[in-house]
């Protein structure tokens, strides 16, 4: 039976940062419970139902990305009727912290995700490392990463070069080696672009017995805001806890970036820098015939000139 939804989650967007973060844990303390940890992190929960969703994200991403500049967690609430963990960060930090360590620690200790029928973690990029760090806290746990990097140890990436003021930080310790942390998983899922090569390297630490990688080829390196604007991530979420995200399904939902701008861009470029005018023309047909879209239009009128040009001459 589908959730009811409600007027949760309440709109933030015009609130400064100070209020819009004193509003969140309002929020937490009236629904379940907020926690600070330290100068860069905080921990909201809102109790629903028997279906929790750890969500680890940056209060930038939020801001960018959220039109009611609310957590992920927060749309699973009206929407599903879950209960959310929104593990927040100031800064791109990994959550590298000891207050965080702590936290998860206390949760395991407390029982915490005993009291969950299914348990979720979540994040892109470094909170997707993070997604896979701290699910060790909830054995059997399903994961959804989004492009997550293993581990900044230049021991181990050090090919990768995107973050070089991280080098410094601790990979080593508690919650160290991302793909290690998965193994009492139930299972995960990593969402990468193949041709962005450091998400795919990072991709290829996570192979394991239960993870399934999931290729996203010309939809880049922001996946997760692309997926928003598809309308997909709830899709995806819902599937990981119904245990239902195999590469069929997971085929048949990404055929909506069929109608994707950016991606459709992305995909032209790249037939455009192959020389493969066929593809392109095909693609822009295609395109036109379905969408208004100038740029497919002009391209499609060039390389149509093109063949006119090559006719006159034979």
């Amino acid at each position: 039976m589908a959730h009811k939804k409600t007027s949760f989650p309440p709109d933030l967007s015009r609130l400064s940062r100070a209020d819009w973060l004193a509003q969140l844990r309002n929020i937490g303390d009236n629904k379940g419970f907020s926690e600070p940890l330290g100068k860069h992190h905080a921990g909201i929960f809102v109790e629903d139902g028997d279906t929790l969703l750890v969500s680890f994200e940056s209060m930038s991403g939020i801001e960018a990305l959220s039109t009611t500049r609310t957590p992920i967690g927060f749309d699973m609430v009206r929407s599903n009727g879950w209960s959310s963990l929104s593990v927040l960060s100031h800064g791109d930090t990994w959550f590298r912290d000891h207050r965080v360590f702590g936290f998860f620690d206390q949760l395991l200790d407390d029982g915490f995700f005993d009291e969950f029928e299914n348990v979720i973690f979540y994040g892109a990029g470094p909170c997707g490392y993070a997604a896979a760090a701290y699910s060790v806290a909830s054995p059997g746990a399903r994961v959804l990463m989004l492009q997550p990097q293993a581990t900044l140890d230049p021991r181990v990436t050090e090919w990768d070069d995107r973050f070089p003021e991280l080098r410094r930080r601790d990979f080593t310790s508690r919650y160290g080696f991302a793909p290690d942390m998965i193994d009492a998983a139930h299972h995960a899922h990593v969402l990468y672009d193949p041709r962005e090569q450091m998400d795919a390297m990072h991709s290829a630490l996570f192979e394991r017995r239960n993870v399934t990688r999931h290729r996203m080829p010309y939809m880049g390196s922001a996946l997760q805001t692309d997926l928003i604007a598809l309308d997909l991530l709830p899709s995806l979420l819902t599937a990981v806890a119904e245990d239902r995200l195999d590469r069929l399904a997971f085929a048949q939902m990404l055929r909506a970036r069929r109608d994707h701008p950016p991606y459709l861009r992305r995909l032209l470029a790249r037939t455009d820098a192959d020389g493969r005018d066929e593809l392109s023309r095909l693609l822009c047909q295609n395109v036109v015939s379905r969408m208004h879209a100038p740029r497919f239009r002009r391209r499609l009128a060039a390389l149509e000139a093109e063949d006119d040009q090559v006719a006159d001459h034979d």
